[in-house]
């Protein structure tokens, strides 16, 4: 199986793609999303989502043009997990909504 043949276990709403699809374009050409899951944050867990080089032993999956690297040991927390970005008054950002979670704090970027 190629790199071009994984399924993306991650799902992403158009206006989170248009808003990754900016700030790729404002990054260097050599990196790539990286998401993933770092113990930390007010529930036990929180989301690493940035750009940078991808980990070794990170898979490669293909979001549209964009390169996104996920360790295989985060993706049994990341699966089927779905980014979105508001741009309301109240909430800006990238919000993470997890299937997987058992807790999530009131911040929404915390986990267990």
């Amino acid at each position: 199986m190629t790199d071009l043949d994984k399924k993306l276990p991650i799902k992403f709403t158009p206006t989170a793609l248009k808003e990754i699809k900016r700030l790729n374009s404002l990054e260097a050409q050599d990196k790539v999303l990286c998401l993933g899951v770092k113990n930390g944050g007010c529930s036990g867990f929180t989301y690493v989502f940035e750009f940078m080089l991808a980990p070794l032993g990170s898979e490669i999956y293909f979001l549209d043009d964009l390169k996104l690297a996920i360790k295989p040991l985060d993706l049994q927390y990341l699966q089927n997990l779905e980014v979105d970005y508001e741009q309301g008054l109240n909430n800006r950002g990238f919000t993470f909504n997890n299937p997987n979670a058992s807790t999530t704090c009131g911040c929404g970027t915390s986990f267990a």
